[in-house]
């Protein structure tokens, strides 16, 4: 049984997103906005576009902005290395997930000591989000899922074709972005991962 995390993909409107959203967080087990380019209110619309269109806080997680985070009274937060640090955001707002973006093994372990309550791994595939930089492959996930207690949720290039090679590595789950938001069928596309990542159909 892995998790399920979809990722905003930075190149939608709150709307767009949310309307995606609205029909598949019954199989996601996260929906993070990961919104680089924007400010905070900018994201906080992001957040209350979601809450309208009916997916529960306690699945969503705002990248990088503690501060929507917390105001909005969401899941989590998930930190990166230009973040606010882990053990900081852990003492100040103890109710938030705290989830760590790491890229290697010394990371992975550092994100574990600092208190993080999960991490993201990649990019583990290929990814059209990272043109040009070679993929940190299924053998690094494996080495790193082993080597920490945290749960390892692998990222980058993930779809319904490789997601269980993710998860035999010894990923805890996988992490979605435009395999999901740019296919022709979102909602068909989320259920084959959900059945693929959770092994089980309707949820």
């Amino acid at each position: 049984m892995g998790m399920l995390h979809f990722v905003s993909t930075g190149r939608q409107t709150a709307d767009e997103f949310a309307a995606i959203c609205q029909h598949i967080h019954p199989y996601a087990d996260a929906i993070h906005i990961r919104e680089k380019e924007k400010t905070a209110r900018e994201v906080a619309a992001f957040v209350t576009a979601l809450l309208r269109a009916g997916v529960p806080p306690k699945k969503i997680i705002v990248n990088d902005r503690v501060d929507v985070a917390a105001v909005y009274g969401v899941h989590g937060v998930q930190l990166a290395y230009h973040s606010l640090p882990v053990r900081a955001v852990r003492r100040s707002f103890p109710s938030l997930a705290v989830g760590c973006s790491v890229h290697g093994l010394a990371e992975a372990r550092q994100a574990e000591e600092d208190g993080a309550h999960f991490c993201l791994f990649g990019h583990v595939f290929p990814s059209s989000s990272k043109p040009g930089l070679p993929p940190r492959g299924v053998d690094s996930l494996k080495e790193i899922a082993a080597a920490v207690h945290i749960p390892v949720i692998a990222i980058g290039g993930i779809h319904a074709g490789n997601a269980r090679q993710a998860l035999e590595a010894g990923a805890a789950g996988v992490a979605v972005l435009s395999a999901v938001f740019f296919a022709a069928d979102p909602v068909g596309e989320a259920k084959r991962l959900a059945e693929l990542v959770k092994g089980e159909g309707i949820i």
